[in-house]
């Protein structure tokens, strides 16, 4: 299906015909994987391989980049590390497409600008040289001592790092060029902050206008003419986010006029962030509202946690009082997590009973960012090997993943304990893969 780029993985072309078709009145898009969790991205890979499309995942300016981010990987080790998954599930790599997510001063944003957007630059540079073909330009935010920005710096700064980008391709030989997404109204980075409980604003018209006039303008001026027409998505807010308790649920009533700007911009669809939890009626209707890209992360590990949480219980069940032979996985990511809050501070507040709540269940996923500390590995692996050694009785398996026990019944699904933590992240990505439509 997909021409080849760098390293083996998928052209831009079969992304760029999904952008061509939807403009063309198709109600098609695609959705976004932003996560480097080795069950999700598994997950990913298994349930789209009987389906003709692409699948495009993504990595994050603070998760990946030059320096290692909090996942502890470049560029270049991240593609490597979706390489092994692809050769691990047996999945075309020339089906995947590579992004990166937030591309901007953000990691560095408390030091000055100049020092900030350096480093800024050197990571769109590492990605784009990596094999990563859909790049996010976000130079969005304040860096040092700034006050807020105007448009005319973010655009300008946006254009720096394109700048850098063409460049980066243009040296590595590549045959495809970098596919951009710009847009400066962007949700942060990891879900709304424990104090943002209000309604989600949506970007209003003129807003979106002047992003794309200014863009535009701005880009010309550096003689990015062709790399402007190769900006496939704007990044607005359509009113949908989570918390740490809530959802806000996209009604399509408020983005009226914006559907009506982007029919004008014949190259660009929207690009919506933070759609985890939207019901599958909400995603559709994004899609068909021109939310043509759609990014999805922490309900994906959220789905591998509640997984992980149901296997506990059932291994409790099976184990009964041999402490000593259970994994004990879920007091250790308590007493992981408390031990190290860096990951969750700023999101989860109340009394002490509210936070060890928050810390298992909240719609932030904060746990998300543990996994792969030692102790929680060991525990996790743990739970997987006594649950693999056992028989797991189908009545069990009804109690506690009734939403797969039909799919276990009828062998889709193994009754095996890695075998329904894939199938019950696969669950969420399946509304995605309905909205999203085929090309």
């Amino acid at each position: 299906m997909c021409d080849m780029h760098k390293n083996g993985f998928s052209s831009g072309e079969p992304l760029q015909k999904i952008i061509r078709n939807h403009k063309q009145g198709q109600p098609v898009g695609i959705y976004s994987i932003c996560s480097a969790h080795r069950e999700v991205l598994c997950s990913a890979m298994q349930s789209q391989k009987s389906r003709d499309d692409l699948l495009l995942i993504e990595s994050t300016c603070n998760q990946v980049n030059q320096e290692g981010g909090y996942s502890g990987m470049t560029p270049e080790r991240f593609v490597a590390y979706v390489q092994e998954l692809a050769r691990e599930v047996d999945f075309p790599t020339g089906r995947i497409l590579l992004g990166g997510d937030h591309l901007g001063p953000n990691p560095w944003r408390r030091e000055p600008a100049s020092l900030a957007m350096g480093k800024a630059g050197k990571m769109v540079q590492a990605y784009v040289a990596s094999g990563y073909l859909k790049i996010h330009l976000d130079a969005s935010m304040p860096c040092g001592d700034e006050a807020a920005l105007s448009d005319e710096t973010v655009a300008e700064r946006s254009a720096q790092l394109c700048l850098l980008a063409e460049r980066a391709a243009s040296e590595s030989g590549l045959a495809d060029l970098p596919l951009y997404v710009i847009g400066t109204e962007v949700p942060s980075p990891g879900g709304m902050a424990a104090n943002q409980n209000e309604v989600c604003s949506v970007t209003r018209v003129d807003f979106a206008e002047r992003t794309v006039e200014t863009f535009q303008r701005v880009f010309y001026r550096h003689g990015l003419e062709e790399a402007f027409q190769r900006i496939i998505a704007l990044v607005i807010s359509p009113g949908v986010e989570f918390n740490d308790k809530q959802i806000f649920a996209y009604d399509r009533s408020r983005t009226a006029g914006l559907r009506e700007f982007i029919e004008t911009i014949p190259h660009m669809v929207y690009e919506a962030h933070s759609t985890d939890y939207q019901t599958p009626q909400s995603l559709k209707q994004m899609v068909q509202d021109h939310f043509a890209i759609l990014k999805v992360g922490p309900a994906l590990t959220f789905a591998f946690r509640e997984a992980v949480f149901h296997l506990a219980a059932m291994e409790e069940e099976l184990l009964g009082s041999d402490k000593e032979s259970r994994s004990h996985i879920v007091d250790t990511l308590l007493e992981t997590m408390q031990s190290d809050p860096s990951h969750w501070e700023k999101y989860y507040t109340g009394s002490e009973s509210a936070i060890r709540f928050a810390l298992k269940y909240s719609f932030s996923d904060r746990v998300r960012y543990y996994w792969g500390y030692p102790a929680v590995q060991k525990a996790y692996q743990k739970l997987i090997t006594n649950l693999h050694r056992r028989t797991l009785p189908l009545s069990l398996i009804s109690q506690y993943f009734p939403h797969l026990f039909p799919s276990i019944r009828d062998d889709t699904v193994k009754a095996d304990p890695a075998a329904l933590i894939l199938a019950n992240v696969a669950q969420v990505l399946k509304h995605y893969q309905n909205a999203c439509g085929s090309i």
